[in-house]
């Protein structure tokens, strides 16, 4: 994907308007929106958004387009995540532990069918669950750390049921379940699951146009009422500003996370929009390449990095200030987990930088203003994308390296680039923004680091920390477990292991035409059943 300019964005845009992608655009003023909910409301919703892995909604293909199938109301899950990040039902009505959470019964809501009319019956599920699970296991989605391989499903029809029997315990399988990769799908009615996967929300996939974005209609087989909206478009728009101008020339009605702080701060002033901001679960932090041969695995060159940036400056800057809490730790500070009770060794402190490499003999020999290790100037490789202001925490995270002399080569491409760069370990620092609570808890992320996991794609090794770890894996105590996070938590932040960001504020936008939109803590939900056009009843 390549970024588009503004004037590419807005000749998109109209480009879309003529070819029909865009017809009954719900923008415009205010008067041209019916209130009484008859047949002149406005049906249809214009919806910009960030292009991810191409736009496609096979869950099983990568952890984005699973993503892709819960943000764009096409799949849904047996059980959400609520605001709270609890796991509440959805697809199911209740789930039943047995043999110590080793086996779990999954009572399943009656009269749910996918958008191709097709009933969703226990065996229905059984197969939906089967195929991502040995389908997804080829991909990055990796299904299997929600619901393991060997992981029996069997299905009673007659009852309405699901008993899933595992090797192991899970302490919280509605949370697993809700994860969008283990979305339920008819995957044998899908021709082309890529872009055209048979799921069970309130909308289904017309028509697909390449790097452009979807039309989608609605299900007529919807369980949960009829959907809102005839016809939901859903526009691809990378610029930093293409959604803020879209929303202001009425071309879209709804767009997430406007990351131009003076776009954001416009639009919060404008009475024509409403913008919901909402403390997520997501970090922004790149990843240290600290495997053998690598810049980064000198433990004195990466403390030396993490004081030499004033993260608490960045947050706060023109381009930031207001989208991301600064904070040492790769869990945000709003989801506890002992964040109190952190303790910072690498505040900004420059010349304790400068100090920290001198004694570590990492010095500018030559006077180039760069400095050497291992004979070689230091040219740190530093991956990143357009999203989320990854590429603002770049750069600057770059001019406080340069200014204590360590010399840094950015690369900005797509986040599928970003992708690709880090599971090959091609970079020195690798930038991205991460959803902290997969399954409804950390355990999950918090495998980045640990060194049995495939997942490590940073070489990170600690026995202290595996110790930890794999005791939070199974520890059934809510008390120990958090006391074992804090723990991991405290020795990231030791050995300089992540370079932070700051913790993610998402928003969602929209203008009057629409009555009321939602953003959840996990952004796993973006058009649902929730968003309604104003004056419909």
């Amino acid at each position: 994907m390549k970024k588009l300019s503004k004037k590419s964005a807005a000749l998109l845009v109209a480009g879309l308007v003529t070819c029909g992608l865009l017809a009954g655009c719900g923008g415009g003023d205010k008067k041209d929106a019916p209130k009484d909910g008859g047949k002149g409301a406005v049906k249809v919703l214009n919806f910009g958004c960030q292009m991810y892995s191409d736009g496609l909604i096979d869950p099983t293909l990568q952890t984005n387009t699973a993503w892709n199938v819960s943000r764009f109301g096409i799949g849904q899950t047996l059980f959400r995540f609520d605001d709270n990040v609890k796991a509440i039902p959805q697809l199911a009505e209740s789930a039943t532990p047995s043999d110590g959470n080793k086996t779990w019964t999954i009572k399943l809501k009656k009269g749910v069918k996918f958008s191709n009319g097709v009933e969703m019956t226990a065996t229905k599920v059984k197969e939906s669950l089967d195929w991502v699970r040995e389908k997804g296991a080829k991909g990055s989605t990796n299904p299997t750390k929600f619901l393991d391989a060997k992981a029996v499903v069997t299905a009673d029809d007659k009852a309405g049921t699901i008993t899933i029997k595992s090797e192991k315990a899970y302490a919280n399988m509605p949370a697993n379940l809700a994860d969008p990769a283990m979305s339920i799908m008819d995957y044998t009615g899908s021709k082309n699951p890529k872009t055209g996967i048979i799921g069970t929300g309130p909308y289904m996939v017309k028509s697909f146009k390449d790097h452009v974005g979807y039309e989608l209609v609605a299900n007529p087989h919807y369980w949960n009422g009829k959907a809102p909206y005839e016809t939901v478009n859903i526009l691809f728009m990378g610029d930093a500003s293409a959604k803020a101008n879209a929303l202001r020339a009425g071309q879209i009605d709804l767009a997430e996370n406007i990351m131009n702080v003076a776009d954001l701060k416009a639009l919060q002033a404008d009475k024509k929009f409403t913008v919901q901001v909402t403390a997520g679960t997501r970090c922004g932090f790149s990843w240290m390449n600290m495997k053998e041969g690598k810049p980064l695995a000198n433990k004195a060159l990466r403390q030396a990095i993490h004081k030499a940036i004033d993260y608490k400056t960045i947050c706060k800057s023109n381009t930031i200030g207001g989208l991301y809490t600064p904070g040492p730790s790769v869990i945000p500070s709003s989801l506890g987990m002992g964040f109190d009770k952190l303790k910072n060794p690498y505040e900004y402190d420059p010349e304790g930088a400068k100090k920290i490499l001198d004694d570590a003999g990492i010095k500018d020999t030559n006077g180039d203003g760069i400095r050497e290790l291992n004979g070689k100037n230091i040219e740190l490789r530093y991956i990143s994308y357009a999203n989320r202001l990854l590429n603002d925490f770049s750069d600057a995270h770059t001019q406080y390296l340069k200014a204590v002399g360590i010399g840094v080569k950015s690369e900005y491409g797509s986040s599928d680039d970003q992708w690709t760069k880090l599971v090959a370990g091609e970079y020195d620092l690798n930038n991205n923004n991460w959803n902290t609570m997969i399954a409804g808890s950390n355990t999950s992320y918090m495998g980045n680091w640990w060194s049995k996991n495939k997942d490590n794609y940073c070489g990170f090794k600690s026995d202290a920390y595996d110790k930890a770890y794999e005791e939070m894996m199974v520890t059934m105590d809510q008390k120990r477990y958090e006391e074992l996070m804090l723990q991991c938590q405290q020795i990231l932040i030791d050995e300089a292991a992540v370079l932070v960001d700051g913790y993610y504020n998402s928003c969602i936008i929209y203008n009057d035409k629409v009555a009321s939109a939602h953003m959840y803590p996990l952004d796993y939900y973006w058009i649902t059943d929730e968003i309604k056009p104003a004056g419909a009843k």
